[in-house]
């Protein structure tokens, strides 16, 4: 039997003044697009999730989409894992994501991915990723 897996992680953006609304939509209509869990994909709507916009911050400050989930065996499916997170980032506005991959067996790797400028538009195919692994003894 296959050892379970945790993937957790989050997606920033920086929103500020006039184009928030337009960003937070955007993003909120990106992740609802994603099938439901029923139909056993590898990334679901339901694992996403953000906290409603405080009305009390006036100012620019940072929006968090954070998302989770367990999994069996997903170290076998993790290529097409990241495709499928990528072609959720491709189609939403962010500054920065990171993904926590935790095993039983291969230990915890961290992905992050940074956009090229000040920030990812839908559609801009430019962002970086880079993997650090740790390993507890």
């Amino acid at each position: 039997m296959d050892g379970e897996a945790v993937i957790y992680g989050c997606i920033r953006d920086c929103v500020a003044g006039a184009e928030a609304a337009q960003r937070l939509r955007a993003n909120r209509e990106a992740i609802d697009a994603l099938p439901p869990v029923d139909m056993w994909p590898l990334i679901c709507r339901e694992m996403f999730g953000s906290p409603q916009r405080s009305l009390l911050l006036n100012g620019p400050h940072t929006e968090v989409v954070h998302f989770g989930a367990a999994y069996q065996g997903i170290e076998y499916e993790w290529e097409l894992w990241m495709r499928e997170f990528e072609t959720l980032l491709a189609r939403m506005y962010w500054v920065s994501a990171t993904v926590h991959l935790e095993t039983e067996l291969a230990g915890t790797h961290s992905f992050f991915w940074e956009s090229a400028g000040d920030c990812h538009r839908p559609g801009d195919a430019r962002f970086q990723v880079r993997c650090e692994w740790t390993r507890e003894p």
